[in-house]
């Protein structure tokens, strides 16, 4: 009896501990139980893990757990699953089949992910987020040092994508073995997916074709005759191709393939640098385009500045916005003067007094016969001259049509009924309404393929090609704009590379971390703007990435300093206006920026040395522009002032820096050769 008392005793205990075992295992939010909790199982073949496998210290990695069962996913849709996180738990929304959380790495870690009886763990390295500085900045270095851009950019490319397999725990040599696929089978491939881009490389291409047919049908020849009426000169060339970089307003991309295109046979026979030329076509379609009420930029511009305007919560219109910034755009309105007082007066200096030395010496550097030889394969041969006339409107009449077009296409892709019925808007903010919610990638296709068609009709309509010089014609064309296309991939593709490390989010932190007066904060504004653009090579994607950061901070510094309304205002107008500003700046100044790229293209000038000779001009009007125009004019000082100042300090510049060319130099230079 006494055994069977403590057997029963004993099981008595068993049985009271188990119960409480299970009890207390149940009340645990662990993997095993998260099923318990919900109605639905969850199991280890039920949910994929995304994220972005570059992982970058201090910045947020999203990511989504998702439900591979079609009807588990509609049966946890709008409802929240119990996610355990290394230690904590949470619960997320099941929205469209996905779950998802944000976590930023702070160091070396394991990262545990459960969730029912699935389960996922994985040790992540995260990126030091100064190393993303590193590629872009060994790209540009190298492109001006060796003054080669190819291997500039696929060297950077290579550190860049090195990096991001190190961390991903590779050795360095397999880092390096890895990355150099990863440039063809990822950046390369992802830049060239872009619908934007493959637009960009398309509008090229056909570009280059009309110049090619235009040129092999005595249009071309035909313009050269007409224009040599009024460019006579170097200055008069040079003040030509600066009125063309005007009119063409709408468009920097247009501008820049259609003016270098058309004016440099003008400037090649007026003995014009290519270095020149493809300065003032570079320095008159970026400035112009981001100013100018009707062009492809206003869109973009007024979507970053409502979105601004929304979280500060201020009762301002985007586009009144944009408009009183531009009482405080200095740089592009300084850049486009700059550039007339160098025409006028016929001064330059710098490297790109060098360079026009040598072309008045009818020297072609080195350095441009490449391109100069590429040319020839589609040029005016000259038993071909002989037997074509030149008639200006077999080049004329194309050009137009791909400028009216883009016009007409910007027009009719961002048509609004309800916006024209709108008798409360005028006619000219309804026009730029119009294009600011255009397509403009689909005008641009649009049009070029309109003038290729239009250049083809003409040449057979009055027999002076058959349809198979045609298209031989149009064919060499294309070839000739395939190193652009070449620098463009490699561009956009370490432009990618900057995106996926946060070059920009460095660049940012670091400016940002220092304790700021509000009357700094637009010099500032404009100086990151300008760092930005020219480690990323866009000017627009800069736009993108500091619009949202800074039009909030602006607004928050100036009241955390009790500035009134009005004086708040004013800096968040100042601030607006210097983002596009620097923006612009740094794509001047950047051998990676697409706009520079194809100013030297459609120049047939060496990258390099355009960007060279360029920079010299662009870091002056930079200067002058922070100095005389952004810093006193967030303290209160008119423009009206500043902007006249401003000119004449940067004629002072000209007069005293700038040096003409002496025709003594030329002679004695010519009699040696001879």
């Amino acid at each position: 009896m006494v055994r069977k008392g403590k057997l029963l005793i004993i099981l008595f205990f068993v049985g009271f501990f188990s119960l409480m075992y299970q009890h207390a295992v149940q009340a645990q939010p662990a993997d095993s139980s998260i099923q318990k909790q919900h109605p639905f199982f969850i199991g280890q073949h039920d949910i994929e893990i995304d994220y972005f496998p570059v992982v970058v210290r201090n910045v947020a990695v999203k990511f989504h757990l998702i439900i591979t069962k079609p009807e588990l996913a509609e049966k946890l849709s709008h409802k929240e699953i119990p996610v355990r996180l290394n230690d904590s738990l949470m619960h997320l929304e099941v929205i469209h089949g996905k779950a998802s959380f944000k976590y930023i790495f702070k160091e070396k870690q394991t990262l545990t992910i459960s969730c029912g009886d699935f389960h996922f763990s994985k040790k992540f390295n995260p990126i030091p987020l100064w190393l993303s500085i590193l590629p872009p900045l060994i790209a540009i270095m190298m492109a001006l040092i060796f003054r080669e851009v190819y291997s500039a950019l696929f060297t950077g490319l290579l550190f860049g994508t090195t990096i991001i397999f190190y961390y991903q725990g590779s050795s360095v040599f397999i880092a390096i073995f890895k990355g150099i696929f990863a440039i063809a089978d990822t950046y390369i491939l992802d830049s060239m997916s872009d619908p934007g881009h493959l637009s960009i490389i398309i509008f090229t291409m056909l570009i280059g074709a009309m110049v090619g047919l235009i040129t092999r049908n005595g249009g071309m020849k035909g313009v050269v005759n007409i224009l040599s009426r009024y460019a006579r000169s170097p200055r008069s060339g040079q003040l030509v191709t600066w009125m063309l970089g005007i009119v063409i307003f709408f468009d920097d991309y247009a501008n820049t393939l259609v003016v270098g295109n058309t004016m440099r046979p003008v400037t090649d026979r007026l003995k014009i640098s290519r270095e020149k030329l493809a300065y003032i076509v570079d320095s008159t379609a970026a400035p112009i385009a981001a100013i100018a009420f009707v062009t492809t930029w206003i869109g973009a511009e007024l979507s970053y500045i409502q979105d601004g305007v929304n979280e500060i919560g201020l009762e301002e219109n985007a586009y009144n916005v944009f408009f009183n910034s531009l009482s405080y755009s200095f740089y592009p309105i300084f850049t486009l003067f700059f550039v007339l007082m160098l025409v006028v007066r016929k001064v330059d200096f710098g490297p790109m007094h060098k360079a026009e030395k040598r072309a008045r010496k009818g020297i072609i550097g080195k350095m441009h016969e490449k391109l100069t030889n590429e040319l020839s394969s589609f040029e005016d041969k000259p038993e071909q001259s002989e037997k074509i006339s030149p008639r200006w409107y077999n080049a004329v009449i194309p050009v137009l049509v791909i400028i009216l077009g883009t016009f007409a296409g910007l027009l009719y892709t961002g048509w609004s009924t309800e916006v024209w019925q709108d008798g409360s808007i005028g006619f000219g903010r309804k026009i730029s309404i119009f294009i600011g919610d255009s397509d403009s990638y689909n005008a641009l296709l649009w049009s070029s393929i309109s003038g290729v068609v239009v250049a083809v009709m003409l040449t057979m309509s009055q027999r002076l090609m058959s349809l198979k010089q045609s298209m031989e014609a149009l064919i060499s064309g294309f070839k000739t704009m395939f190193t652009a296309v070449l620098i463009l991939v490699l561009a956009w593709s370490l432009a990618l590379i900057t995106e996926h490390m946060h070059t920009a989010d460095f660049i940012s932190q670091s400016m940002l971390e220092i304790s700021l007066s509000p009357y700094f904060v637009p010099a500032i504004t404009f100086i990151l703007s300008a760092l930005v653009a020219f480690s990323t090579g866009s000017s627009w994607g800069t736009m993108a990435i500091l619009y949202p950061l800074l039009l909030p901070a602006s607004w928050l510094i100036s009241q955390e300093f009790n500035l009134d309304y009005d004086s708040s205002l004013a800096i968040f107008y100042n601030v607006v206006s210097c983002v596009l500003a620097g923006s612009v700046l740094g794509d001047h100044c950047s051998p990676i920026s697409d706009t520079t790229i194809l100013s030297s293209l459609a120049s047939s000038c060496n990258h390099i040395e355009h960007v060279r000779t360029q920079l010299p001009y662009a870091l002056t009007v930079g200067v002058v522009a922070v100095a005389i125009g952004t810093l006193p004019s967030a303290y209160g000082i008119s423009s009206w002032i500043l902007f006249p100042a401003g000119l004449i300090i940067l004629y002072l510049v000209v007069l005293f820096a700038g040096k003409k060319i002496r025709l003594s130099e030329i002679k004695s230079s010519q009699t040696n050769r001879a």
